[in-house]
Formats: C-alpha cells, sequence, structure tokens
C-alpha cells in the first residue's frame, strides 16, 4: 500500500533565486565555451543562412544580460545602445566576465518582489519574471545558432548539457 498524497512532503515548484541565478550562470558559461571555440577570425565575420555572425549574436546577448543584471539589482532597464559593444574576443569575454562576476555578486540578493512587479523594459512591458526568463531564452536561441555556425566550420561546439 502507498502512503497518502498529504505525507509526501512538499516541494517547491519554482527555482529559487539563488537557483535561477546558478542555473543562468550555467548557461553563461556554456555560452562563453561556445565564444571561445570560435576561430578568432570567424567570431565577427562568419554568417550561415543570413544569420549574422555570433560575435554579433553573443554582443546582443551580452547586452540584454548586462541590462537584466543591473535590473536585478537596481530595478532600472537602461537601454543599451545596440550598436555599440565588444568587437573582438578578448573584450567580448572580459565584458562577458563582468557581467557573470556582477550577476554572481547581487543576482542572489534580488529582491523577490522585482520577479512579480511589472517592468518597463525597451520592448513591453512584463512582469520581472518573465523579462529574466526572456534573457535566459534569448541566449539559448542565440547559442544555439552559435552551434550551427561552428559545425559549418567543422568545429565540434561543446556539449550543450555541461552546464
Amino acid at each position: 500500500m502507498t502512503a497518502p498524497a498529504a505525507s509526501v512532503p512538499a516541494v517547491s515548484p519554482a527555482l529559487s533565486i539563488p537557483d535561477f541565478v546558478t542555473h543562468w550562470q550555467g548557461h553563461r558559461a556554456l555560452t562563453r565555451r561556445v565564444i571561445e571555440a570560435f576561430p578568432e577570425d570567424q567570431l565577427f565575420t562568419f554568417s550561415l543562412g543570413g544569420m549574422r555572425p555570433f560575435g554579433a549574436q553573443a554582443t546582443e546577448i551580452h547586452l540584454v544580460d548586462a541590462m537584466t543584471v543591473t535590473a536585478l539589482r537596481t530595478g532600472e532597464w537602461p537601454e543599451p545602445d545596440w550598436a555599440t559593444g565588444p568587437t573582438d574576443r578578448a573584450s567580448l569575454l572580459a565584458a562577458w566576465d563582468q557581467v557573470s562576476t556582477e550577476l554572481e555578486q547581487h543576482g542572489p540578493h534580488t529582491d523577490p518582489a522585482f520577479f512579480t512587479r511589472m517592468h518597463a523594459l525597451p520592448w513591453g512591458e512584463m512582469p520581472g519574471w518573465v523579462a529574466a526568463i526572456y534573457a535566459v531564452d534569448n541566449e539559448i536561441h542565440h547559442r544555439a545558432q552559435g552551434y550551427v555556425s561552428l559545425r559549418a566550420l567543422g568545429i565540434e561546439p561543446p556539449a550543450f548539457y555541461e552546464r
């Protein structure tokens, strides 16, 4: 006979804020390895099937993540200058690492109310949790395009499950 459902310990249906930050950092670490896998001369130049070069896509990920990490800390969503950003691997990785450090330091301490409050982002108004998940989803989407480009260049991409 099985135990009644009431005796089963309750499990939280959602990640804690520190767990969400850890999850996101895993994605950021994997995308960093994708950036590193590109030959320096191909990161910002190789294009396939009309996609932007992965360096441009990674810069977009960086700008969205930087804006989101700022919002986690301050509640403000400063729109990035989408036309600027790193133009070589070293500066992209340095900027990437800076955002990862800020996320590590400030992300776990985000006010829980941030996630349920409505926020005005450059592309519309949404709850904080939707905006935070968007940053991760955007990264996954563009990283997948990076995988396609790496394979087209004959390079085995990092294992997607090693986060």
